[in-house]
């Protein structure tokens, strides 16, 4: 049934989503981000803030050249809102591509990638006007040959040295595009958002009662995890590294379709300083803000399968501009 408001070719706000996608990415559809997206809307990755359709085109085209057979396959679009108001989608994306190209990432090397995205994006009336955005940066770097840190130390190096490069997002220069949602009171969105409430209130028994025993987790840096223990490693070592950091929950969606299991998909912030040991080394004092959006399926036994994205080399290079 099409949505008020958008083109009638499209039978959902899911397959809005997902078929703008291939158009613009695989099918070359450049051109049409000028109607696609708002002339003025915000895209916040953890890596930069970039405002306006004009340069979004821009990014899209350097990615394209350094990545000319990328594939954007969409796993799940977890939505909510209304035309009106705004509706929300939360898509989460495995992505295929050659680094065929020299760019951003370096001197091409032909390496095959694969890593995930999520991308959460506000649209009404046909156009998307406001963007969350995180890429599986980690993945990328690590199967270039790359460690996150020093992959950021010479991304900063490339863009003219500390005084120079471009800044990490931080919530200080973000802009107001429009949408102003908090997601639904679905009860899976709601339960989800408490588990990672309690786990970054250091209640770390709360994932035996809350996960599956035999959970599925993909982690940044294209990390697969099974069980309790990778769980409880994974939260314990973001959360020790920035143990007085302020955990904020930001948007919400719960949500239960036919074929699919109850799901949730929660965009999320730590915001502090890097003052603890854990998945970041040794305690550097510097401020830190990690985006975060993770989705949820659950299962008769708890949480079964989890994804998480935030992104490595933003945060190091947040790291390594108050270290030198």
């Amino acid at each position: 049934m099409p949505i008020d408001g958008f083109d009638p070719r499209w039978t959902d706000f899911p397959d809005y989503i997902i078929g703008i996608t291939k158009e613009i990415w695989e099918d070359r559809g450049i051109a049409t981000l000028h109607h696609y997206y708002a002339p003025n809307l915000p895209v916040r990755s953890p890596g930069s803030l970039v405002i306006g359709n004009q340069n979004v085109i821009a990014a899209t085209m350097a990615t394209l050249a350094e990545f000319p057979d990328r594939t954007l396959l969409g796993e799940d679009v977890i939505w909510c809102g209304d035309n009106a108001n705004g509706l929300l989608s939360s898509h989460r994306l495995f992505s295929t591509a050659t680094h065929a190209r020299d760019g951003v990432y370096g001197k091409a090397t032909g390496t095959k990638l694969k890593y995930r995205i999520i991308a959460d994006c506000a649209a009404r009336n046909n156009q998307i006007f406001d963007e969350w955005l995180i890429r599986d940066q980690g993945a990328i770097v690590r199967q270039l040959g790359w460690d996150p840190k020093a992959y950021a130390a010479d991304l900063i190096t490339r863009e003219g040295g500390p005084d120079t490069c471009v800044r990490p997002f931080t919530p200080a220069m973000d802009i107001d595009g429009g949408y102003r949602g908090k997601g639904n009171d679905h009860p899976t969105g709601q339960r989800y958002a408490e588990i990672l409430r309690a786990i970054m209130g250091a209640d770390m028994a709360v994932i035996p009662k809350a996960y599956d025993r035999a959970c599925q987790l993909e982690q940044p840096g294209g990390v697969t995890g099974h069980s309790h223990g990778d769980a409880d490693q994974f939260w314990m070592g973001l959360r020790s590294a920035f143990p007085d950091a302020a955990f904020e929950v930001h948007h919400v969606i719960g949500r239960d379709d036919p074929h699919f299991s109850p799901r949730a998909a929660v965009r999320w912030s730590l915001t502090g300083t890097h003052s603890g040991w854990g998945s970041f080394g040794a305690p550097t004092h510097a401020s830190v803000h990690v985006m975060g959006i993770s989705h949820a399926e659950f299962g008769p036994w708890g949480l079964r399968r989890e994804w998480v994205l935030f992104d490595e080399t933003a945060i190091w290079k947040q790291i390594l501009l108050k270290t030198g």
